[in-house]
C-alpha cells in the first residue's frame, strides 16, 4: 500500500488575487502530483498562506488551510502545532519574497516560518523561486543559515542560483525553472483575425507603490501603454485585448483599475473580464497570437502555451529566467526609452514567427527545469516512506 505523505505548502495561496502566486501553486502541485506518482506515495496538501478573505480557487487535495498573521505565529495550537503533522514543507517564497528589499516585518514573516520549521525537524525545501537580493544585516546571515539547514534550495533562474553559491557556499543548491511553467490549462480554440494581448501592470501604470517611479524605470510606462495602443489601432488588422493578471484592493498594484483607466480613454479595445483562477487566464491567454506582457507569470502562461511574448522586463527576475531560455525578446524597461520600447514591441510583433520558433526552441530546457525538481521530489518521497 502507498505511503501517504502530509506536505505543507508554506508562502503559497489558493486565492491570491496576483494570479501568478496562484499559478505557482497550482503548478508546484502539479509537479509534486508527478513526483508522488512515479514514487508511489499518495499526498495530501496544507496550505500557509497569508490572510485573504476570498474564496479559494484550487481545492483539489487542500485538507487544511492555514493563515499566517501574528496572533497564529505566537500561538503554541497555531503554526508550531499544525507544522508537527507535516513530514514535509515546501516554501516557495511567493515567488521573489525570498529578499530583504521589502519591509522588515514582511521579512520576519518569511524567515520565521521558516526558522520554526526547522527547529521542529520537520523537512524544509525551498522550491523554485527567485533568491534575494539580500544587501543587508542580519538579513543575509538569517537567509544564509536557512539555507543551509534546508534539505534542498531550488533556485528558478541562474541569477538566483549563483546568488545562493554567495550567500550559502554550503547550501544544497540546485538549478531548476519557475514551477509556473507546469499550470494545467485547457488550449483555446484560435478563431479568425489577430489578438494582441496587453497585461496592464497596474503597479507600473501607477509609478510603483510610491507613485514616483519607484522602480527607477527609464521608460514611461503609462505612456508607452498608450502609444502602443494607439500604434496598433492605427493599423486597423488587429483587435487589442487588454487584461489582468493582478487584483487587489491596493489601487496602485490592481491592474483591473488600468485597464479599466485605458478602456474609458480608448473605447475601441476590449477589456477583458477578470479571471477566476490562474488556469482560467492561462487557457484565455492560449489562443491570442500576441502578448505584452508586465506581469512576470502572465508572461510565462504565454510562453509556456506557445504565444508568441514580449515581457517588460522591470527586475531581475524577469532577465535571468529568460536568459536560462535564451529567449532575447524582452522590453528592458531599464534602459530603453518609451518611444524605443514601442518600436520594439512592433516590432516583435512583426516578427512573431521568430518569437514562436524561440518559444519551440526553448522548451526543452524547461522541460529539463521541471525534471531537475520532480526526480528530486520523487527520491525524497521515496526516502520518507520507509
Amino acid at each position: 500500500m502507498a505511503r501517504h505523505i502530509n506536505l505543507g505548502l508554506l508562502w503559497h495561496s489558493d486565492r491570491s488575487g496576483n494570479l501568478g502566486v496562484g499559478a505557482l501553486t497550482a503548478g508546484n502541485m502539479a509537479l509534486v502530483r508527478r513526483a508522488a506518482e512515479r514514487a508511489g506515495v499518495t499526498v495530501d496538501f496544507r496550505i500557509f498562506q497569508p490572510w485573504d478573505p476570498t474564496e479559494p480557487y484550487i481545492n483539489d487535495g487542500i485538507v487544511g488551510r492555514h493563515f499566517i498573521t501574528g496572533r497564529y505565529m505566537v500561538s503554541p495550537g497555531g503554526y508550531w502545532k499544525d507544522i508537527g503533522k507535516l513530514d514535509l514543507m515546501l516554501d516557495i517564497g511567493a515567488g521573489d519574497s525570498f529578499a530583504d528589499i521589502y519591509p522588515d516585518k514582511r521579512f520576519a514573516y518569511i524567515m520565521g516560518t521558516k526558522e520554526l520549521c526547522l527547529l521542529k525537524g520537520v523537512p524544509l525545501v525551498l522550491s523554485p523561486q527567485t533568491i534575494g537580493p539580500f544587501t543587508r544585516q542580519p538579513h543575509s546571515r538569517a537567509a544564509s543559515h536557512a539555507m543551509t539547514k534546508a534539505r534542498a534550495v531550488f533556485a528558478r533562474d541562474p541569477l538566483s542560483y549563483a546568488a545562493i553559491a554567495v550567500l550559502a557556499p554550503k547550501a544544497r543548491r540546485h538549478q531548476a525553472i519557475d514551477v509556473a511553467f507546469a499550470l494545467p490549462y485547457t488550449p483555446a480554440q484560435k478563431g479568425p483575425g489577430t489578438r494582441f494581448g496587453i497585461n496592464v501592470s497596474g503597479l507600473l501604470y501607477s509609478g510603483g507603490y510610491s507613485g514616483t517611479n519607484q522602480y527607477g524605470l527609464t521608460i514611461d510606462y503609462k505612456l508607452f501603454t498608450e502609444r502602443l495602443i494607439e500604434a496598433l489601432l492605427a493599423r486597423g488588422d488587429v483587435a487589442v485585448e487588454l487584461f489582468a493578471h493582478v487584483t487587489t484592493r491596493l489601487a496602485r498594484d490592481d491592474d483591473g483599475a488600468a485597464c479599466d483607466a485605458l478602456k474609458a480613454r480608448y473605447p475601441e479595445v476590449v477589456r477583458i473580464a477578470d479571471f477566476a483562477s490562474p488556469s482560467a487566464a492561462k487557457s484565455w491567454i492560449s489562443g491570442l497570437d500576441f502578448v505584452v506582457a508586465a506581469r512576470m507569470h502572465a508572461s510565462i502562461a504565454a510562453w509556456s502555451s506557445g504565444v508568441p511574448v514580449l515581457p517588460v522586463s522591470y527586475s531581475r527576475k524577469f532577465e535571468g529566467l529568460y536568459k536560462a531560455l535564451d529567449y532575447p525578446w524582452l522590453v528592458p524597461a531599464k534602459g530603453l526609452s518609451t518611444d524605443d520600447a514601442v518600436s520594439r514591441s512592433l516590432d516583435a510583433f512583426d516578427r512573431r514567427a521568430e518569437l514562436k520558433a524561440d518559444i519551440a526552441r526553448g522548451a526543452d530546457a524547461v522541460e529539463s527545469g521541471l525534471e531537475t525538481y520532480v526526480a528530486y521530489l520523487e527520491g525524497l518521497f521515496r526516502e520518507l516512506a520507509r
